[in-house]
C-alpha cells in the first residue's frame, strides 16, 4: 500500500526513538499497529457493504458499463470515423519502405547548354601594390590606429581625457 524503503523505515524508527523515548516506544508501536489493523478492518467492511448494495440493486450492468467507459479507446474510435478506408494513415507511411531494389538515377533525355558570357580578364596587380608599407606595421592595421596622437603627460583635474581615435 505505502511504498517505504528500509532506509526510510530506519529513519522513522530513529526519529521515533529520539522523540518518544526507549521506554514508551513499544507502547507507541503497539498503538500504531492497533490503529492500522482497525483502519484495514473498517475499509474491508465498507468494501463488502458496498459490494452487497451493488448486488442488491442489480448494478452489475452499471459496473460493466463503467468498466467499458474506462477501457474505451477514443483514439481508435476517432480514427475509424475519420479515416474509414485508411487513406489518411497511408499518406504518412514511408514510400520507400516496401521497395526491395535500390533506385537508379534516370539518364538525362536531352541536354541544353546555357549560354554564359565569356569570363572577364583579370586586372594585373604590381608587386609595389602588394608590398607592405615601410613603417614596419602589418598592412591590415589602418594608420589612424597604428599611429595615434600622443597623450599629454599631465591632465588637470577639471578636464577630461580626449576621446580615442576610432572609438
Amino acid at each position: 500500500m505505502f511504498d517505504f524503503a528500509w532506509s526510510e523505515l530506519a529513519v522513522i524508527g530513529v526519529v521515533a526513538l529520539l522523540v518518544i523515548g526507549p521506554k514508551d516506544l513499544p507502547k507507541a508501536i503497539k498503538s500504531v499497529g492497533d490503529f492500522v489493523r482497525k483502519a484495514r478492518s473498517m475499509a474491508s467492511e465498507f468494501r463488502t457493504h458496498v459490494d452487497d448494495m451493488v448486488k442488491d440493486a442489480e448494478l452489475d450492468k452499471v459496473r460493466d458499463q463503467i468498466n467499458e467507459i474506462r477501457n474505451f479507446d477514443i483514439k481508435g474510435a476517432i480514427e475509424k470515423e475519420i479515416d474509414k478506408d485508411g487513406t489518411i494513415r497511408s499518406a504518412f507511411d514511408d514510400p520507400f519502405k516496401d521497395r526491395a531494389q535500390p533506385l537508379t538515377p534516370a539518364e538525362p533525355t536531352s541536354y541544353t547548354p546555357i549560354d554564359l558570357p565569356p569570363p572577364e580578364e583579370p586586372v594585373p596587380v604590381t608587386a609595389a601594390e602588394l608590398a607592405p608599407p615601410d613603417d614596419g606595421l602589418p598592412a591590415f592595421i589602418p594608420p589612424s590606429i597604428a599611429n595615434p596622437p600622443p597623450m599629454p603627460d599631465f591632465l588637470p583635474p577639471a578636464t577630461s581625457r580626449p576621446p580615442l581615435v576610432g572609438a
